[in-house]
């Protein structure tokens, strides 16, 4: 539903999402690949605004991963409302001073700002909190006068909008055929209290829900977009939190890919131990799940209870991989080096970890303190917070920072050396691939298929298979795959492969951050980095 707040006037707002720092988990360097593709993910949050402003007031939108707002539309625009992550807080300030060198009123919202407002003094106004009564009083403010404040106005959410009343996203602000992955929400918040990670304190532990309904009706929207992502990521929290919602919700997903012939993939992100659920595990393979990120952490049990996440080890883990794999589900791993408990052995358990658990893509980060978290609240207890822009990290580590990012290197050389990859990828032919559900073919031969499956297809072939100095490796996976009958696995690790070995060189050559939380400022994510309310990030790097 649309805010329900009486307006008078007619209001131009101007949303922009602000460009993300490149990372192992947004696959950049696999965009030209798709053949128009030039952006991860529909930032879910801010279309969600977007979809509840006042139905007389003009909304338009930009994502900064796929153009930057113009000096037209500032120059349009009465307000502007931006929100983001921390990782994106220059990209969060530039827009403020474009706004407001425009004339327009700057609004923020968002985790970054819900998180640590003081980050953001420029701000005309700051909106603190999920959508609720502080959104409602910022129309209302916005209706009496769009002239900038001569002071931050704060307001915070005291009474949150069930997400039952939530609005549809305004998926027709923008082109969803120029995103790798579609995105969808069914619930907010996580039951768990991961040392690290903000979530509970932002959303709460108790899951909120979205109605069955409510899901298909969005699913509905995207897929009416001609050229709509193949892929729809849930950035649920985690997609089992509620285990009984999720469990009576799936049954719908299933009938609405057999009434609708199977138009997307989902994909999702869980704890571990839903390796314990094997209900909602073949309720996912009906409904064609394929992928689940997973925040393994470290394979290291006593690190897990350090950080107060020892459900990981509800199950041993690589049988619960091995579980997930069974149900066709691939495993997509966060990884964090530079937690309290490391030693010098505990290098040498996660390359081990790497090759026997055979998960194609890890996301492997330094770890970085946010606000908000139990993690943040220790080290400045213990004064280990640090603020060096030349450091990869907030964090003063027990061990020395050179040997911590040293070790960060080696895992990451070793894990995306292409024979290395590439035999993980062999390894999900036989164990994942297989136990996937078998669609129709002429559900599956649609105009749509056809040209992504031709574009994607040649690019591989001329990139990877032709150009590159890793075809050797690619096409004895390729060459394994077809003979089993994979034909989209080639897809998948042509793709995939692509961004992950160029991202591996570029950060090993010290282009990247060895964080994805990290705001320290490399010379290539600076000119090439593509580019309030969360639910528009890339899939969560380690959580």
């Amino acid at each position: 539903m649309r805010s329900t707040v009486p307006v008078s006037s007619t209001r131009r707002i101007l949303c922009v999402f602000p460009a993300y720092t490149p990372s192992f988990g947004t696959f950049q360097h696999a965009y030209p690949l798709m053949g128009g593709v030039k952006a991860f993910m529909p930032p879910q949050g801010l279309l969600l605004i977007a979809a509840y402003m006042p139905e007389r007031w003009e909304v338009r939108f930009v994502d900064e991963n796929i153009r930057s707002a113009a000096a037209e539309e500032f120059a349009w625009a009465d307000a502007v409302f931006v929100s983001g992550m921390h990782v994106q807080a220059p990209q969060i300030r530039d827009i403020q001073v474009r706004a407001q060198a425009a004339g327009c009123v700057a609004v923020l919202g968002g985790p970054s700002v819900s998180g640590s407002p003081e980050q953001y003094p420029g701000f005309d106004y700051i909106h603190i909190g999920e959508i609720g009564d502080a959104t409602d009083e910022l129309i209302r403010r916005l209706d009496a006068d769009v002239s900038r404040p001569p002071a931050q106005v704060r307001l915070e959410t005291q009474d949150r909008l069930g997400l039952s009343d939530f609005p549809t996203p305004a998926y027709g602000q923008v082109p969803l055929r120029r995103y790798l992955i579609g995105s969808l929400q069914f619930s907010s918040g996580c039951p768990y209290r991961c040392e690290f990670c903000d979530i509970p304190a932002l959303y709460g532990r108790q899951p909120r829900l979205k109605t069955p309904e409510q899901l298909l009706g969005e699913l509905d929207a995207i897929v009416a977009q001609p050229g709509h992502p193949a892929v729809v990521y849930f950035v649920d929290d985690n997609f089992i939190g509620n285990r009984k919602a999720t469990r009576e919700m799936l049954p719908h997903l299933v009938d609405w890919q057999r009434r609708n012939g199977y138009p997307v993939q989902f994909a999702c992100e869980a704890t571990l131990n839903m390796a314990k659920q094997p209900e909602i595990l073949e309720l996912m393979r009906q409904a064609n799940f394929v992928t689940v990120f997973v925040g393994i952490e470290t394979p290291e049990l006593d690190a897990l209870k350090v950080i107060d996440k020892t459900h990981n080890a509800a199950v041993p883990m690589l049988e619960g991989i091995a579980t997930l794999n069974s149900y066709g589900l691939e495993v997509t791993s966060g990884i964090i080096l530079g937690l309290d408990t490391e030693t010098a052995e505990s290098e040498d358990k996660l390359l081990a970890f790497i090759d026997r658990s055979n998960v194609p893509v890890l996301t492997m980060n330094l770890l970085q303190a946010l606000p908000r978290t139990p993690l943040w609240d220790r080290l400045a207890k213990e004064g280990r917070l640090v603020d060096d822009p030349h450091l990869e990290s907030n964090v003063r580590f027990l061990r020395p920072h050179d040997e911590v990012v040293a070790s960060w290197r080696r895992a990451i050389a070793h894990a995306y050396s292409p024979e290395r990859l590439f035999d993980r990828f062999r390894h999900q032919i036989d164990v994942t691939y297989v136990n996937r559900v078998r669609i129709p073919a002429r559900d599956r031969l649609t105009r749509d298929n056809l040209r992504r499956a031709l574009v994607l297809g040649f690019n591989i072939a001329v990139r990877v298979g032709l150009l590159s100095d890793y075809r050797r490796a690619f096409w004895r996976a390729a060459g394994y795959a077809l003979k089993r009958g994979q034909i989209e696995a080639v897809f998948n690790m042509g793709f995939v492969s692509h961004h992950l070995i160029r991202f591996t060189r570029e950060a090993l050559r010290g282009e990247q951050n060895a964080s994805f939380y990290a705001t320290r400022t490399v010379e290539r994510s600076t000119r090439r980095g593509q580019g309030w309310w969360r639910k528009g990030r890339p899939h969560r790097e380690a959580a």
